[in-house]
């Protein structure tokens, strides 16, 4: 974990975002780590221009992780009123359950409580990754109970599964100790 860093992406990062992304939620390579999405959906996840336009917009960034040069985790957090919406959340899957996942999420976290103000993360996990749910539970995430249809995109994917839903998790960054105070550093 030493040679870990972490930076804001560029545009020059679109196309490793992208390649990164797919592999890590679809396909035999995903398989390698436990987040993979593939035995419930196939094709793409995402496209270059998708995330050059994540990266575009204001109030949006997508932050990296890299090991030396290479890039091996990424998640994308965007302002949504008094929130931010996190998304797009990977780890390279052969690198997954080393820590490298808590520590990019923190940091996403903290980035988007620095720069929007915001004191509440949102995102949404595919009801039936159970698995993933608890990771996020442990992190302080809860369930809203707040189910929404998988969204259909059938030039990108193919649901395997019948009936795919998204359930919305969200998280407080508040400090216990003082809870009217935002917690401004990862823990």
């Amino acid at each position: 974990m030493n040679s870990l860093t972490f930076r804001p992406a560029v545009p020059a990062d679109v196309e490793r975002i992208a390649a990164l992304v797919n592999v890590a939620y679809r396909g035999e390579h995903s398989k390698r780590g436990w987040t993979t999405e593939a035995d419930l959906l196939e094709g793409r996840r995402t496209e270059a221009e998708e995330v050059r336009r994540l990266l575009a917009q204001p109030y949006s960034a997508i932050l990296l992780c890299l090991q030396g040069t290479e890039l091996v985790g990424s998640v994308h957090i965007e302002k949504a009123g008094d929130h931010a919406d996190l998304g797009m959340f990977v780890i390279e899957p052969a690198l997954q359950g080393r820590g490298i996942g808590k520590h990019l999420l923190a940091l996403a976290e903290q980035t988007a409580q620095q720069q929007w103000g915001v004191d509440k993360i949102v995102m949404a996990v595919i009801s039936l990754r159970q698995e993933l749910i608890v990771f996020y539970q442990r992190r302080g995430y809860r369930r809203t109970g707040i189910l929404r249809p998988f969204p259909i995109n059938p030039a990108m994917w193919t649901p395997k599964v019948p009936g795919l839903q998204l359930e919305l998790l969200e998280k407080f960054l508040v400090d216990e100790r003082w809870p009217t105070r935002v917690k401004c550093a990862p823990s």
